[in-house]
């Protein structure tokens, strides 16, 4: 162990070393030309971060629907946020090809906890292990306080010859201190200037900046574009000598790389027209200095509320036209909420504690039903929109109509519950979990209860969740007893498989109108009506759509035949849910009478404990959540 830990150590050293490079300017032309990337611009720079992670292109999908555009620089760590982020690729793919939205400023607006502030540290944070990859590798001036492009050494009138010559674009011009020292310290040779590579660290202030907005009173826009520094004013006789001025604002230090405005519409007014200055002229004024290149891009974030109320005021439509609003609402999908919940629950010390099946989903359930608008369709209920949403099949409906939906709707996912809320509820409910196990319906508990601790609900919205938790409950209880129908068929799997070939020889029958021959006496008979109707009934088959229902699955059958595939019952969904529902019916009484005895006789208690112990070995329970679950729907079908 100690050996390995010398390793890594030793291994650690000799990479920072490698990427303390210094050089001349003379010998940065040679990178340069060699490698012309090194000399992107920041939006560039980012956008080729984000496509070297990798990018799976839009696509139509078997089904119809179209699959958006996979950013893999965010997998495992956003959920159901595809849309927003693929605005902001669109964003930095433009910007990276010098467009004029290169010069706007990009706003994050949308409701708190729904991952703006996420986003934008992840690209810090990318950013910062990019600049220490080859590929993501950054030069600038040695000793430049704004770390910039050692290019701006060369003149303006050689520029189009070296911009040919080097395949690369030049702009921007020395910072007073660089300007000042190449004529002070090198006499004008600027293949003397020490060139050096830099890695962005927002610790170190290199390439990455951030900016919160404080008290009004004591908040200084020195924070954003530094200040003099009264201590060197004696040694260079005046305010505006560049060393007398410390560069050391936030937009300096951001240069290059990435600015971060946290809440920016509640900055003060002259903090924001620096911004303005900065997104259209890429320039910062700085003190008693000229106009100051800076090549950043710039990201706020904000809230709604505060983001209408900025809108609404005239006096800044200079800034509401130098924006570029992407909104990033609640994510709607169940199944990646799930993995929202699963991530938090994975950074923090959990140990010992199990979490039953289905506990993440009812929660991840009841908060995507508090952001979904009322549906318009009269067949469909909000749980239905839900499973919608999630791309689970709803009966008499398809993607058209959840695209449809999406596009009808004015401010879905802009409000609700926020999954900060949604874990705070399950890190209260885990403290006081019995048997160090945590169930839905603890979860459910949980929930409701911090409704009571939730600030800024009004009385309607809490009647409104509370509804909300309620229907997750209902929903929940189906869950639940399908779970222990389930573990209650022996074989479950061989069984439902049996049925459905039966019913697949009956129908293939009915369909080609032939009779079948009897296994035991090979006597020929009808197709048995009762059985096909038995098991259509359950998905609600009328009786006028039997035939095509029944020939549909044949055509289905035939063509994954003809790919070599197999079919089973799992193959067709409603098929499936056939099954399911007859095998349930079946031994509906069965489960009743086991589950809901309060003394189970001896044969009770042995079935009892063979479906623990299904539960546990198939669906991920442990003995207490089973036996748990296993009381709960005695309870429910013994009302």
């Amino acid at each position: 162990m100690g050996t390995n830990l010398h390793e890594l150590l030793r291994r650690h050293r000799e990479e920072e070393a490698r990427l303390r490079w210094e050089g001349t300017f003379a010998e940065y032309l040679d990178i340069v030309r060699r490698r012309p990337e090194v000399a992107r611009l920041s939006h560039a720079r980012l956008f080729d971060m984000l496509r070297a992670a990798g990018v799976t292109e839009a696509e139509e999908g078997g089904d119809g629907e179209r699959r958006p555009r996979q950013i893999h620089f965010f997998d495992g760590q956003l959920f159901g946020l595809e849309e927003p982020l693929n605005q902001l690729y669109d964003y930095l793919e433009s910007a990276a090809r010098r467009l004029e939205v290169r010069k706007r400023i990009l706003l994050l607006m949308g409701p708190v906890g729904g991952g703006k502030s996420t986003i934008v540290t992840l690209l810090k944070r990318g950013l910062e292990r990019y600049t220490r990859t080859e590929e993501g590798a950054v030069y600038a001036l040695k000793g430049c306080p704004m770390h910039e492009e050692p290019l701006h050494l060369i003149p303006d009138s050689l520029r189009p010859q070296v911009s040919e010559e080097l395949g690369v674009h030049i702009e921007g011009s020395l910072c007073p201190v660089c300007r000042y020292r190449l004529e002070e310290e090198y006499g004008g040779d600027i293949e003397r200037f020490p060139v050096q590579r830099i890695v962005f660290s927002e610790a170190e202030r290199v390439g990455i900046g951030t900016f919160t907005p404080s008290d009004e009173k004591s908040q200084d826009i020195a924070e954003l574009v530094g200040s003099i520094d009264l201590s060197t004013v004696g040694e260079y006789g005046t305010e505006s000598h560049p060393l007398a001025y410390r560069f050391d604002g936030e937009l300096n230090v951001a240069n290059r790389g990435l600015m971060e405005f946290v809440e920016l519409l509640k900055a003060q007014t002259e903090f924001l027209y620096a911004l303005l200055t900065l997104s259209q002229e890429q320039s910062i004024k700085t003190g008693r200095f000229a106009m100051i290149y800076a090549d950043e891009v710039v990201i706020g974030h904000t809230n709604e509320a505060e983001y209408q109320a900025f809108v609404k005021n005239e006096r800044n439509e200079a800034l509401i036209d130098r924006m570029i609003l992407i909104k990033v609402p609640y994510n709607l999908r169940l199944s990646e909420e799930v993995k929202i919940y699963r991530k938090l629950l994975a950074e923090s010390d959990l140990q010992g504690v199990h979490v039953a099946p289905h506990t993440l989903e009812v929660a991840a359930m009841f908060a995507i039903l508090t952001r979904l608008e009322p549906p318009r369709h009269p067949n469909l209920t909000l749980m239905k929109k839900l499973r919608l949403y999630d791309g689970q099949p709803v009966e008499g409906f398809s993607p058209r109509d959840v695209r449809e939906m999406r596009e009808a709707a004015e401010r879905e996912g802009m409000t609700g519950v926020s999954p900060r809320f949604v874990i705070n509820c399950l890190s209260s409910a885990v403290i006081r979990a019995e048997n160090r196990c945590l169930g839905p319906l603890n979860a459910l508990r949980a929930l409701r209860d911090g409704l009571d601790h939730h600030t800024g609900l009004t009385r309607e919205q809490r009647e409104r969740y509370l509804n909300l938790i309620h229907e997750t409950r209902r929903e929940y209880d189906e869950i639940a007893k399908n779970e222990v129908n389930r573990a209650f068929v022996y074989s479950f799997e061989e069984t439902a498989r049996n049925l459905f070939n039966n019913y697949l020889d009956h129908i293939e029958a009915f369909c080609n109108k032939t009779k079948l021959r009897d296994p035991l006496t090979e006597e020929e008979r009808d197709p048995d009506e009762k059985l096909m109707r038995s098991i259509e009934e359950q998905i609600g088959v009328p009786e006028s759509a039997k035939k095509a229902f029944r020939e549909e699955i044949l055509l289905r059958l035939s063509a994954l035949a003809r790919r070599g595939q197999k079919f089973d019952y799992t193959s067709h969904d409603r098929l499936r849910e056939a099954i399911e529902k007859k095998l349930f019916s079946d031994l509906r009484n069965v489960v009743k009478i086991t589950t809901s005895a309060a003394h189970p006789d001896e044969e009770q208690l042995k079935r009892i404990n063979q479906v623990v112990q299904r539960l546990c070995d198939r669906q991920g329970y442990c003995p207490a959540c089973a036996n748990e679950v296993v009381r709960y729907v005695g309870q429910l079908l013994g009302r």
